[in-house]
């Protein structure tokens, strides 16, 4: 029963980057508007032009790959810093959002921590 949750909830964690990463080059779900230091910020990094096609990038590359369960622990590290910044952006600057970032936190953290544990045991070797 274990292998099945495991296997569901990265497909879950998969299906989330896949699809919001395939929006950030053919948007199709709306952008949410955004005032404040967090439009400041989104359109800082918007303007540099090319940070959201390589966050799209390693978002769909992540995504397919925990999709497809294969290099799931490559997947989980290219996607450490992006939940971490996420998770970092709704603190700081759009709380609204913290329920998602804190599932989303969660999810890495089961997958890192848990279900994948042993691939990452010489790099958390003090």
């Amino acid at each position: 029963m274990k292998k099945w949750i495991d296997i569901g909830v990265q497909a879950l964690l998969g299906l989330i980057f896949f699809v919001f990463g395939l929006n950030k080059f053919l948007q199709f779900i709306p952008n949410p508007e955004l005032g404040g230091d967090a439009g400041s910020y989104m359109g800082g990094l918007a303007a540099a032009g090319y940070f959201f096609p390589v966050l799209g990038g390693v978002e769909v590359v992540s995504g397919f790959l925990l999709l497809i369960r294969k290099f799931p622990a490559l997947a989980l590290v290219l996607l450490a810093p992006v939940v971490v910044q996420i998770a970092l952006f709704h603190i700081f600057l759009s709380p609204e959002g913290i329920p998602v970032a804190v599932v989303i936190l969660g999810i890495e953290a089961y997958l890192g921590f848990g279900v994948y544990r042993e691939r990452f045991k010489d790099v958390l070797r003090a």
